[in-house]
């Protein structure tokens, strides 16, 4: 199973508000998931994003690939970077 660290659309119409998951890559957008990792709002200035750091790092860890937003808001973050000094040992 293809594990993905995505976007779920959530919110009104012009009003966006997005839930930052872990899925299956074989899930629909807004379909089930296995785990929320936190929330994403583009519509502050600037945008909010609150995210469980231990368990992004985790699910990094097991194999998740991020999407290209994810990854974006996860390197916003700092979140890439401690993954990357863990797995290559700077």
């Amino acid at each position: 199973m293809a594990v993905k660290i995505r976007l779920k659309r959530l919110g009104a119409k012009k009003a966006p508000f997005y839930r930052i998951v872990v899925a299956d890559s074989r899930a629909p957008r807004d379909g089930r998931d296995i785990e929320t990792l936190g929330t994403y709002n583009p519509l502050t200035d600037p945008a909010t994003v609150m995210i469980d750091e231990e368990a992004a790092l985790k699910w990094l860890g097991n194999g998740a690939k991020p999407s290209d937003t994810a990854r974006n808001i996860l390197s916003q973050q700092g979140i890439m970077e401690k993954f990357h000094e863990s797995k290559y040992g700077k």
